[in-house]
């Protein structure tokens, strides 16, 4: 790569230019803005150093994306009007490739300028509303759907290295940042007409090769948390992101303070907050919530109270605002005992229903959420990542009080319209104004988890009815020990019946009752001829009789010849029948039988001693003896008592979800 030396026409000094492309660069001894020309180079004005950050960047840092080499040459930085800044670095790769790596919160954006086709009619900047989606090709007839995730006013506040374009200290230009599927992303500039296309997607520094690269391994300077006092009351503040903090709130006087670069300007007393519960977790604390947060540790920096207003009763709720330089900013929300991490997720990801809420949203929202309110549809439901979630509250959510330092310029009254869809344990959040429109996806948390993360003990336990949006049901496992049990009684129940073998019938023979007197029936002795009983075979003794409006009772000794033990079972048979009214009925039945368990193998014989109203007429009785035979008994009373618990289970659960859903504000009984 050839290098054009010059020297900087402000102070002399001596300026490298690396790259062919470069318009403008940044004198690293005067910092003044160096523009190229035809004519030479022309002194443009000063620019503000840069604010350093715990970035894992640099300039001349050098990596691999898709195969081809780059490197990092410039970088600006950014300030948006609402606060925050965020880094854009020119990457010059060495096929000739020109592209931007935008760094904000922990993710990087690698864009590349595409020229828009021009059968693509593009909105005016005033036109365009977030979660409004658009369609955009390019000159080599690609399309994109992509949707609008804010809109706003950028200024140039600091450069450092070579820019690829007419850079001018502290301009401010309108953008529009837009996300696609497969993490499509892109920004309209709209400092010409039509705007400036910049196309790419969304990477890690493993895709760019830089995967070893973090804070700790490269010189800076010590920006990861500085003192400084309060300027109202002298208090002594650290401030943990001090190149990202807008807004910091002073613990000793409430007072509401501006933070630029480090320096504090008092802007207001916070009023008290209005919600009774002190935050159950303080400000510095850490925690690593595994692969929520990538096994790395983040740092609570901020906190507030935030409330949403519905039927004229006021909700309040906690929020910790959570930082770590490779990670970047995610929320721990705690309300009613419970809590949830939450992180932001693309918004192009979510696909909403086309059903849309017949309940007048319109009419809880303030006049300046109109407009927005006809791009974002309330939907009864959004799907995201294959799962579907169902809408459970649309009102707007008002910061009440802060504390510690936040990345934008939050302000006590701060109202946004917020949507929350559930699929528990996860919970879907939109959260949109006039310019922006943010998703994110929270994660039900069990307090020993937030415990066991932070080190903390005697948190609060929630109490299980009503339950949080997003709360499981916490009876899960003993809803599936009583169905794997039921399965395990069903699966053992077919075994042992393959394996027992088939029924055998041992006895089969018929004797005869005498006729009885019906006015005083006596009993009579009967015998069955003897047989042979196997062991471990339950036995069971059937009996029959052509019977009709009479009965006969049987007692049946089971009689062990050899040790004369006795088994007795009752058999009692009776059967009626006539007609009444011109309808024909019966009761009873010609047959009966009597169940025994297994009895030791050996020759036995009934003994039958027969009573009942037999009529004039013999009776033949047809008995009898089978073993092994095929009984559900024991399977059902089993059966039964292992289905009590998931019955309870079922019915709590169904408890559980009601009361879930009658918090919402579309709950229909």
């Amino acid at each position: 790569m050839s290098i054009l030396i010059s020297n900087c026409p402000s102070c002399g000094g001596t300026l490298e230019f690396k790259a062919g492309t470069t318009v403008v660069i940044i004198c690293p001894f005067c910092h003044s803005a160096v523009a190229r020309t035809d004519r030479g180079l022309n002194d443009i004005g000063k620019v503000a150093e840069i604010v350093q950050s715990d970035s894992p960047l640099r300039i001349g840092l050098k990596g691999i994306w898709r195969g081809e080499r780059f490197e990092l040459t410039g970088r600006v930085q950014n300030r948006h009007e609402l606060g925050g800044a965020w880094d854009e670095w020119y990457v010059s790769f060495a096929n000739g490739w020109l592209g931007w790596l935008a760094e904000a919160q922990g993710k990087f954006y690698l864009t590349f300028h595409q020229k828009l086709s021009d059968s693509t009619p593009l909105p005016a900047f005033d036109e365009l509303q977030p979660g409004q989606t658009i369609v955009i090709e390019v000159q080599n007839g690609q399309r994109f759907t992509l949707t609008v995730n804010e809109k706003g006013i950028a200024e140039a506040i600091a450069a450092e290295g070579e820019i690829p374009y007419a850079f001018v200290p502290n301009q401010r230009r309108l953008f529009a940042d837009l996300s696609g599927v497969n993490n499509i992303f892109a920004t309209l500039d709209f400092e010409t007409s039509p705007p400036i296309l910049f196309l790419g997607t969304e990477v890690t520094l493993k895709d760019l090769g830089l995967e070893s690269f973090k804070p700790a391994e490269r010189p800076k300077k010590q920006v990861s948390a500085i003192n400084i006092n309060c300027p109202n009351c002298g208090g002594p503040l650290s401030l943990q992101a001090p190149d990202k903090t807008e807004r910091v709130v002073c613990p000793y006087c409430d007072s509401l303070l501006d933070a630029n670069e480090g320096k504090l300007t008092w802007l207001q007393t916070l009023k008290p907050s209005p919600y009774e519960k002190e935050f159950a977790l303080k400000i510095g604390m850490e925690a690593s919530l595994g692969e929520l947060t990538n096994n790395e540790k983040m740092k609570i920096i901020g906190a507030m109270v935030r409330s949403v207003e519905i039927d004229g009763e006021k909700y309040f709720w906690h929020e910790y605002l959570l930082y770590n330089p490779i990670i970047g900013f995610r929320w721990l929300v705690h309300s009613d005992d419970h809590w949830n991490f939450v992180e932001p997720v693309n918004v192009a990801e979510i696909n909403q229903s086309t059903e849309a809420i017949e309940n007048a949203i319109r009419n809880i929202l303030p006049a300046e959420f109109e407009q927005a309110t006809l791009v974002v549809t309330t939907s009864r439901s959004v799907s995201f990542r294959g799962k579907n979630f169902k809408i459970f509250q649309d009102a707007l959510a008002r910061v009440e009080y802060v504390t510690g330092e936040f990345y934008w310029r939050v302000e006590q009254g701060e109202t946004v319209r917020a949507v929350d869809y559930v699929n528990p344990p996860l919970m879907l959040s939109c959260e949109m104004t006039e310019k922006e429109i943010n998703w994110s996806l929270g994660h039900y948390l069990t307090v020993s988890e937030v415990q066991k993360a932070f080190g903390v003990d005697n948190l609060p336990k929630p109490s299980l009815f009503p339950p949080a949006p997003n709360q499981p049901f916490p009876y899960y496992f003993y809803l599936k020990w009583g169905l794997a049990s039921l399965l395990s009684l069903i699966i053992i129940s077919i075994v042992l019946s393959l394996f027992s073998g088939t029924e055998r019938v041992v006895l089969s023979q018929t004797i005869t009752i005498a006729p009885t007197n019906n006015q005083n029936p006596q009993p009579q002795i009967l015998f069955s001829n003897p047989f042979e009983l196997n062991g471990n075979q339950n036995v069971k003794i059937e009996a029959s009789a052509p019977l009709q409006n009479s009965w006969i009772e049987l007692d049946v000794d089971l009689v062990n010849t050899a040790s004369n033990a006795v088994e007795s079972v009752n058999i009692p048979i009776s059967y009626y029948s006539g007609v009444e009214d011109g309808e024909q009925w019966s009761e009873g039945s010609n047959d009966n039988y009597a169940l025994l368990s297994s009895l030791p193998a050996g020759s036995y014989t009934l003994r039958i001693q027969a009573t009942g109203d037999t009529g004039p007429n013999p009776i033949p009785v047809q008995l009898r003896v089978i073993q092994n035979t095929t009984t559900f008994a024991n399977f059902c009373c089993a059966f039964i008592l292992l289905s009590i618990g998931p019955l309870i289970t079922l019915y709590m659960k169904s408890r559980f979800e009601k009361s879930r859903w009658s918090q919402s504000m579309f709950y229909s009984d």
